[in-house]
């Protein structure tokens, strides 16, 4: 009998599967290495502008309307500032009273040929609109000449002229005014600033040769309602004085005493004396008719 060969337990060695948890062979983090992914918020790629790049199909080629509506007839364009409005003459500072200027003409540097004194005033009267225009003495300008018989004062300033034609009559040895006009650029009304006035109808300003003649006030009619007034006025053509002043004066039929009223006046205090004096005598008459003897 052979021995026991006693096999060796078949159970086997230990030959232990190493444990199912396979080795430390840990597969690195699932967090995958710092190749983290770029952030979310992608990269400044920015998709271009929502309005998708002309790769969409075009629209049918239709020709692009033009931005400025087909211009009818040329208009001019409306300027945006209003046209500025004509520039009208500066107004003068008026004053509330004229004031009398003193104006001489020369024949020659040492003789005066025409003098005036006289404060001047335009002006012009309608229904529904009045307008006054004073001159200046002091803005005033003196032109003109004298050649006997016929002289000329025109007196100049910024907005017109008025003009005084003198003449020199022999048969009635007087001086007088044949023509008086004036021209003048102000709005002396609304809407309305140029204005002409003449007169050369009658004879104005009359005075003897050697003479002044003289008005405290008067207004002259210069046609379409504008008038020439003249205050405190004094004027001599021809002849004056050798110290060259004015001659006597002749006053303006206005400035001439009236005798009418006086005479008037008079005639009636002498008809009431007469009836009283009438009165008197027949009362005393019909008292000595009472006491006759008997």
């Amino acid at each position: 009998t052979k021995p026991p060969t006693t096999k060796p337990p078949t159970t086997k060695p230990p030959t232990t599967k190493p444990p199912t948890t396979k080795p430390p062979t840990t597969k690195p983090p699932t967090t995958k290495p710092p190749t983290t992914k770029p952030p979310t918020t992608k990269p400044p790629t920015t998709k271009p502008p929502t309005t998708k790049p002309p790769t969409t199909t075009p629209p049918k080629p239709t020709p692009p309307k033009p931005t400025t509506k087909p211009t009818p007839k040329p208009t001019p364009p409306k300027p945006t500032t209003k046209p500025t409005p004509k520039p009208t003459p500066p107004k003068p500072t008026p004053q509330t009273n004229s004031t009398v200027g003193n104006y001489t003409l020369m024949k020659d540097k040492s003789t005066i040929c025409l003098m005036a004194q006289m404060a001047l005033k335009i002006r012009l009267v309608k229904p529904k609109e009045n307008g006054t225009f004073i001159v200046q003495p002091k803005s005033t300008k003196v032109e003109g000449d004298c050649k006997d018989p016929k002289a000329n004062l025109t007196l100049s300033f910024k907005e017109g002229f008025i003009t005084f034609l003198f003449n020199r009559s022999s048969e009635n040895n007087t001086v007088y005014v044949h023509t008086l006009s004036f021209n003048l650029d102000y709005p002396l009304v609304k809407d309305e600033n140029k204005f002409n006035g003449l007169n050369s109808s009658l004879r104005l300003f009359t005075a003897k040769v050697g003479h002044s003649y003289s008005c405290k006030s008067e207004s002259v009619y210069m046609g379409n309602g504008l008038y020439l007034d003249l205050d405190k006025d004094r004027m001599q053509a021809f002849n004056l004085t050798k110290s060259n002043e004015f001659g006597m004066p002749d006053p303006c039929a206005a400035d001439q005493p009236d005798y009418r009223v006086a005479v008037a006046v008079g005639v009636t205090l002498l008809v009431l004396i007469i009836i009283v004096v009438v009165a008197y005598l027949l009362g005393r008459r019909r008292r000595a008719d009472g006491y006759q003897t008997l």
